[in-house]
């Protein structure tokens, strides 16, 4: 709808053009917007106020102007001029209903659109350190990024969806000498214990698998356990295992899938970690200073030069993370989205300054990042800490376990990633309305329940016979609700550009409270057949939208609860 009433504006203009009102080749961008008052119309537009000075007219004599060149169109019943120069728009009555009978021939495609078609897009997520179990930070995560790739796919985007491990580094070790110690029937506060040894339950379970010569099958790697405690190299290639092979079976109870696994490891052993150093070096953006090798990140907007090369030896994790996306553009993804805890803040400007100071064509402020804040776990009132598997923070299973996946996901992507969230358990296992996913998910159910109903009554119903009796959809909770249909595409389109799934949740609660007022106040199985078939169009079409939402969210939609 606002497509075709931009087009109608432009007609518009044109012709105030040709008339020599305006001046040559005006085409700007046209800004339409829904309204909030009903009596403001359905939308309005500031094109006046933004041509007035061009024009050299008063904002609403422009408005008056335009209004009288709109060219006629079905959709729209009238038009009013408000305040200094706001042109509100309102839609024809047909053409609200309409949206209805959109939703019903579009059905699980209803929200989609082709913006990116052509277009390859990779979004990482999770990228968790294989040294434990995910935990509820992680879940956030794989909640908020796993719902991007499913808006990205919905506007046409060619997605692929990515893991990285960091597989290499001090963590790393420091996993295998616990696991050793573990081996070796050593525990935390023993002598012997590493000191910065990892201490959960799991390290125990790690130990006992590697003694005992479990096969472990990870996504990507199959290894089995030596059970020589002495072999630290052989620990660790297990311990790497077992722990990415308990983190696959964690996603996936979280109904996560991931196209591609990409190892830090790798970056070493194809030579491009030197490659990329040898080409900051070529390009003369490095230098020495008290035996390390400096990178000049100020050069490119950080606050800071930063250290690629320590003077002991190695590399920081600063030049890895450069490779690593470097390695991303020669992939061909246009566009790039890391979505990472809120602790990664301090790398988002450093990476992009690497990867400018590469020269390589990559654009400024590649890649995009979405940053997620921390996750608190209440229960009773009071916070939930510690997980006695993994002895020091909650895990993703933890409440997954407690509240099953849809509410874990639900609830994890349904706050704006910047806000921080409280995670509440026993309002996550409620049934009622104060809990947002069993109030989406019945309100689902219940417009399910109205074709079941309407069988038990002997009544058929069919969508055709249905589209001609929409203009029966005369009260004020219909209206609401075809409103409200009409906005989903735009939603799905805005959630889509601005990586946030948070919008989608917010449009479903809105859908839902507006479905549950209209079927509390008005009966849906009437006797009159041509109104009972606008109201089952009218369901069904809510019905739809809320399944489709939630499927982008990765929440099911029960059809009885």
């Amino acid at each position: 709808m606002k497509e075709q009433l931009s087009q109608l504006i432009q007609q518009a203009l044109d012709a105030l053009v040709a008339a020599g009102e305006l001046p040559a080749d005006t085409r700007p961008a046209i800004n339409i917007d829904r309204t909030r008052d009903p009596s403001h119309g359905d939308l309005a537009s500031n094109i006046a106020l933004t041509l007035a000075k061009s024009a050299g007219k008063k904002p609403r004599d422009l408005a008056a102007r335009i209004c009288a060149e709109l060219p006629a169109a079905p959709f729209i019943s009238k038009t009013e001029i408000a305040g200094p120069g706001f042109i509100n728009f309102f839609l024809s009555s047909s053409s609200s209903q309409a949206v209805v009978q959109r939703v019903l021939e579009q059905g699980s495609r209803y929200g989609c659109s082709e913006v990116g078609a052509g277009r390859r897009v990779q979004v990482e997520f999770v990228s968790a350190n294989p040294t434990g179990p995910l935990h509820v930070g992680h879940g956030r995560g794989a909640a908020v990024g796993d719902s991007i790739c499913r808006l990205l796919a919905a506007t046409g985007w060619s997605v692929a969806s990515e893991f990285y491990y960091n597989d290499a580094g001090a963590q790393i070790s420091n996993l295998a000498r616990s696991v050793q110690a573990r081996c070796k029937g050593l525990g935390p506060g023993d002598p012997g214990w590493p000191e910065d040894g990892y201490r959960g339950d799991y390290i125990g379970d790690v130990a006992n698998a590697y003694l005992a010569g479990e096969q472990i099958d990870a996504e990507d790697r199959h290894v089995a356990g030596r059970g020589d405690s002495g072999d630290l190299d052989a620990i660790r290639e297990f311990a790497v295992a077992y722990l990415r092979r308990e983190q696959d079976l964690d996603l996936k109870a979280f109904a996560v899938h991931f196209d591609h696994y990409f190892l830090e490891s790798s970056l070493y052993e194809s030579g491009e970690v030197e490659a990329t150093v040898a080409r900051l070096i070529a390009q003369g953006h490095t230098y020495e200073q008290d035996g390390a090798l400096w990178l000049r990140t100020t050069a490119f907007g950080d606050d800071k030069d930063r250290v690629m090369r320590k003077r002991e030896g190695g590399y920081t994790y600063f030049l890895p993370d450069v490779a690593y996306h470097f390695n991303k553009w020669q992939r061909g993804f246009e566009r790039v989205i890391n979505e990472q805890g809120a602790d990664h803040h301090s790398t988002v400007t450093r990476v992009r300054a690497g990867l400018q100071a590469l020269e390589s064509g990559i654009p400024e402020g590649w890649p995009d990042y979405v940053l997620h804040q921390m996750v608190t776990v209440m229960r009773d009132g009071s916070e939930v800490k510690l997980s006695k598997r993994a002895g020091s923070y909650v895990t993703l299973r933890d409440l997954i376990d407690e509240v099953g996946c849809d509410a874990t996901r639900y609830f994890l992507v349904a706050r704006a990633p910047s806000s921080q969230l409280t995670f509440d358990i026993d309002l996550a296992m409620s049934q009622s309305n104060d809990n947002p996913v069993y109030y989406l998910q019945y309100a689902h159910a219940r417009a399910c329940s109205m074709l079941r109903k309407l069988a038990e009554q002997g009544w058929d119903w069919t969508p055709a016979r249905s589209l001609a009796a929409l203009e029966r959809l005369q009260e004020e909770h219909e209206k609401a609700l075809l409103k409200r249909l009409d906005q989903y595409p735009e939603v799905v389109a805005g959630a889509a550009l601005a990586s946030e799934p948070h919008s989608i949740a917010n449009y479903l609660r809105e859908l839902a409270g507006e479905f549950h007022s209209w079927y509390n106040a008005h009966k849906v199985l009437v006797e009159e057949q041509e109104l009972r078939d606008a109201r089952l169009a009218l369901g069904e079409a809510v019905r739809q939208v809320i399944a489709n939402g939630l499927q982008l969210l990765g929440v099911s939609a029960p059809e009885t609860m």
